[in-house]
Formats: C-alpha cells, sequence, structure tokens
C-alpha cells in the first residue's frame, strides 16, 4: 500500500533554497527575464508571500519551485531535491508527493463529485481503495466540505470551490503548499475564511506556505516573511511580527 508522507520536517531546516536561478524565454525577437538571478531560501514551517506586481516574476518563481518549469540556470534545491536534476517521472512523483498547489482559478473538474475531484491525487499516488473514503472524508472536514460531497463544482460556491482545492492539495499530506494569487476570484469575506484556513495549516500542521499575491495587505496579515520581486529580481525582504502572522487584523493590529 502506498501511503502519503508525513508533513513535518527538523524545525529550522532548509526546505527551499534557489542561486542565482534564473528562467529566460523568448518571444519573438525578445529575450524575457521572467526570473533572472534570484537566490533565496524558506524554511521548513515558514509562510512566505512572494510579492510584486504583474510580470515581477512571482508566478513565474513559483512554478519553478512546483517543477512545472525548468531553470534556464542556476539551482533550485526543494526538501533536498535538485529540481533541474530531476526526471519528469520524478517531478510528476515530486508534485505528487511532497508539493500541494492551489491557483487563482479552482481547476476542479466539472464532470467529477467534490469527493471525486478530491480523491483523485490518491488515486494516482495507487492509495487503496479501501482507505481513500476515510482520507477524503477527513480532508472535507478539515475544510468543512463533507456535506457537499456528493455535489459538482458548479453547484458550489467560489469559496467553496476554494474550499475543494485545498482538501485536494492536502488529501496526499504535501510538506509543501504553493499557492498562487488564491483568493483573487473571491469576495473579501470568503478570501479571509481560505486565508485563514491555509494558516490554521501552517500553524498546526507544520506546512511550509509560500503564497504567490499583488496585495500587501493580504502578505502583511498572514505571511511572516515577505519578499518582493520586480523584473524577476529580488529586491527587498521585510520580516513581519509574530502577531502579524496571527493576529485576524492587517498587519498584526488589534
Amino acid at each position: 500500500m502506498t501511503t502519503a508522507p508525513a508533513i513535518s520536517a527538523p524545525p529550522g531546516s532548509v526546505a527551499i533554497r534557489s542561486e542565482q536561478l534564473c528562467r529566460h524565454y523568448r518571444m519573438g525577437e525578445t529575450l524575457i527575464r521572467a526570473v533572472d538571478g534570484v537566490s533565496l531560501e524558506v524554511h521548513a514551517g515558514e509562510f512566505v508571500a512572494l510579492l510584486g506586481s504583474s510580470g515581477s516574476g512571482k508566478s513565474s518563481m513559483l512554478n519553478l519551485i512546483a517543477g512545472l518549469d525548468r531553470p534556464t540556470s542556476g539551482t533550485v534545491v526543494v526538501q533536498d531535491r535538485d529540481l533541474a536534476k530531476l526526471s519528469r517521472e520524478e517531478l510528476a512523483k515530486y508534485r505528487l508527493h511532497v508539493v500541494g498547489m492551489v491557483f487563482q482559478s479552482f481547476n476542479l473538474i466539472p464532470s467529477m463529485t467534490l469527493a471525486e475531484n478530491v480523491e483523485l491525487p490518491l488515486r494516482f499516488a495507487e492509495v487503496e481503495r479501501s482507505r481513500r473514503d476515510s482520507l477524503v472524508h477527513e480532508a472535507l472536514d478539515r475544510v468543512g466540505l463533507r456535506a457537499r460531497k456528493d455535489h459538482r463544482p458548479s453547484e458550489l460556491s467560489g469559496g467553496e470551490q476554494q474550499r475543494a482545492a485545498l482538501a485536494r492539495a492536502l488529501i496526499n499530506r504535501p510538506r509543501l503548499l504553493l499557492a498562487d494569487e488564491p483568493t483573487g476570484n473571491l469576495d473579501s469575506h470568503t478570501g479571509t475564511e481560505i486565508m485563514d484556513l491555509v494558516r490554521e495549516f501552517n500553524q498546526q500542521l507544520g506546512m511550509t506556505v509560500v503564497m504567490v499575491t499583488h496585495e500587501r495587505a493580504l502578505a502583511e496579515r498572514y505571511a511572516r516573511r515577505m519578499i518582493f520581486l520586480a523584473d524577476g529580481k529580488l529586491v527587498d525582504q521585510s520580516l513581519n511580527g509574530p502577531a502579524s502572522a496571527q493576529s485576524g487584523t492587517p498587519g498584526g493590529q488589534p
């Protein structure tokens, strides 16, 4: 039987390390430097936000960490794996077991029920059928959606679909959650509910979180550290106070 790996990692260990990481590509005659010499470290259990305007390189950086894209040069090492050296099959296993991903668009399969969508990674991981139902119910309980398990995405609100996407991302208990504008299609109240869940996973499960956002207030409210990108380069970093990663108001103000 295939079982999902534990989330835990040694406290203070480096979960993600990039060194002079570059991702360049051509668009016609123009060379696009989407990521241009970024060196950074993210420690296990950190909640980090990547900020920048459109075209700053934050989503490209996230795709490199996810193994969805390969670097032009430099290195990105995640959980002691040098992603540039992994085969396509190894990258697929890495994304299945190590990384959970949530996007602005929920990416649920319309023809499947909520439970079937959440179960999908377990099927890819070849978890025995006898265990899948209990794991799906556990994941749906965690995001408050067990009563909706037989509904299809079109029957769910935007917030419920994003909760379902979170449940699916967490079903194999990944060590790293990558979130690309996770509240972008949600109203402010629903976005707060989703981000409170993400913070819960970070604090209670010790899951490392890297979130892409263009909203500084959102980053100040939830992230422990903010990393600013512009034109593919890391231009600044700032550490939020402990209260700001736990308070229910932006910047940790009472």
